[in-house]
């Protein structure tokens, strides 16, 4: 299942201005020499955590800006069955969650998802894998996953940070050559109405 991508037209200014937050954390992962990721997990209309990449710094890699931002949310509230849920919740995440993170997401019963730009790589709510929405995975319940919120922005935030020397790289790639892109693929086949 490809990504769903929610044209700009259909996009509320609430959504947006949540998305805008997210792409902050971006920047000042970007600022750290991180894959540019941010998130703002946001209930009853607020912010209630926020986070981004840090894998480098912290020498982790499960601390993709999901997991960061989750970590300031411990300990979760449980529900009358005493288990965890964020179906309040909705998380806005520059980047469409890989699989490791979608499954978190669906562990935790995160009730939304919308995200910036389509992950082709290592998405797991459509781009590779449709872990938000597997039916097969009886353990915890499906979540709406919409992308396409601030799209062209996180992909030009991605493509700064892919332009950077990786100085703890073993066989550095000279960029020296490189041009930063600002052109873009249409999304328009992946739009839902």
């Amino acid at each position: 299942m490809a990504p769903q991508l929610v044209p700009a037209h259909l996009q509320s200014a609430q959504d947006l201005a949540f998305m805008d937050l997210a792409l902050q954390q971006a920047e000042e992962a970007l600022e750290h020499v991180e894959i540019p990721v941010g998130c703002v997990f946001v209930r009853n209309n607020k912010v209630v955590a926020s986070g981004r990449n840090r894998t480098n710094e912290l020498r982790n890699a499960t601390k993709h800006a999901e997991f960061d931002a989750l970590s300031r949310l411990m300990p979760l509230e449980v529900d009358g069955e005493g288990q965890t849920s964020m179906k309040d919740y909705t998380l806005y995440v520059t980047v469409e969650p890989c699989v490791m993170c979608s499954s978190l997401l669906r562990q935790v019963k995160i009730g939304k998802v919308i995200y910036g730009c389509a992950n082709d790589r290592f998405g797991g709510c459509g781009g590779v894998q449709s872990i938000h929405s597997d039916v097969n995975l009886r353990y915890s319940p499906t979540y709406s996953a919409l992308g396409g919120y601030r799209r062209e922005e996180a992909i030009m935030i991605l493509r700064r940070f892919y332009m950077l020397e990786n100085k703890s790289a073993p066989k550095p790639k000279v960029k020296a050559n490189r041009v930063l892109k600002h052109d873009f693929k249409p999304a328009e086949e992946f739009f839902v109405e």
